[in-house]
């Protein structure tokens, strides 16, 4: 279910959880790109969203591309639960509630005690990415230079709560979801979770203009066959819950350092701000991140640059969309450029 590691594993030990409870022997799983420079001011920190693993996100890392590894120093952090950081289908105990402030924090331990950086060029991230992108710049503001949040948002609106409601609702009612866990994988539960993504990770003009054709799908059929009945069956289920559930609580305000004040939270980011939500998507919505905008008020700087394509959430992982690719690059570039 879990792609073999070729990166590096942080033993972060016995951690203290913002719940109250520790996770015993966390493992931070990790990949680097590039050459740090010896004044190791050139880092970039890119986290991985939903399901993914390193290997799925590090293609938008090649020379001359978006993420430079000719110029910069790339780390890759597996968000806990993915299948290769510590996640349901890899501890032996009960894995306990995590959050993406428990996340950073670790990665922050990873940057220091580990790798001796003190300063990010740039944290970006996409979907889940990038509300790591965004922790990083409330809870860290001294370390980061810059953030780019792609189709991404400071807290899970709820809006987007409700979508994964309803990819939970259709994974769980596969019978192998029992007391709680899955006791199988849910070959019915992943082809339901499939299906409902599928209407909401693309747009409605991607659906009316039959953009899929241009992929080379002979039919609607085709498509949803091909690119979303199996999409989430390399993944363990389990994994897939515990990652939903740190997706729907992620809220940069929530924690001790701003107890829950979101306009403190965003007061905080001194970085330079890259908002890129996807014109269309569905549950990232640009009016979410107009919002941020304007409580970015200590920030260096702060543009909302929404990315024109029909391709809804995808629009933020252009695999294969030279259009989409070209617009992020030219923006990020831009932004380095700062």
């Amino acid at each position: 279910m879990t792609a073999q590691r070729d990166g590096e594993i942080f033993e972060a030990g016995d951690v203290a959880l913002q719940s109250g409870a520790a996770f015993p022997s966390l493992q931070l799983a990790y990949k680097t790109y590039g050459t740090l420079s010896p004044a190791k001011d050139n880092v970039i920190l890119y986290p991985t969203s939903f399901s993914a693993q390193h290997t799925d996100t590090e293609w938008l890392i090649q020379p001359g591309g978006v993420l430079d590894p000719a110029r910069y120093f790339i780390i890759i952090p597996n968000l806990l639960g993915n299948g290769l950081s510590s996640s349901p289908s890899n501890s032996n105990a009960a894995f306990p509630k995590v959050t993406y402030h428990d996340a950073v924090a670790v990665q922050h331990r990873l940057l220091i005690e580990r790798l001796g950086i003190s300063k990010l060029a740039l944290v970006y991230g996409w979907s889940m990415g990038g509300m790591q992108a965004y922790h990083w710049a409330a809870c860290y503001p001294d370390m980061v230079e810059r953030a780019a949040v792609v189709c991404g948002s400071a807290r899970c609106a709820p809006y987007n709560h409700i979508f994964l409601e309803g990819v939970k609702a259709a994974l769980t009612a596969d019978p192998a979801f029992r007391d709680g866990r899955f006791i199988e994988q849910p070959v019915a539960g992943f082809r339901a979770m499939g299906r409902v993504y599928a209407g909401w990770a693309m747009s409605h003009g991607f659906y009316r203009d039959e953009v899929w054709r241009e992929a080379g799908f002979t039919s609607l059929e085709d498509y949803l066959v091909r690119s979303w009945d199996a999409t989430f069956a390399r993944r363990d289920a389990n994994d897939l819950l515990a990652q939903i559930d740190i997706w729907q609580n992620g809220d940069i305000s929530r924690c001790a350092a701003f107890g829950g004040d979101f306009d403190r939270a965003l007061g905080a980011i001194k970085a330079h701000m890259l908002l890129m939500p996807g014109a269309t998507d569905r549950y990232f919505d640009v009016r979410d991140n107009e919002d941020e905008l304007g409580r970015l008020v200590n920030a260096r700087s702060a543009a909302l640059r929404p990315i024109p394509s029909v391709l809804g959430h995808r629009a933020g992982n252009p695999v294969n969309n030279p259009r989409d690719h070209a617009f992020i690059k030219a923006e990020i570039a831009e932004l380095l450029s700062k």
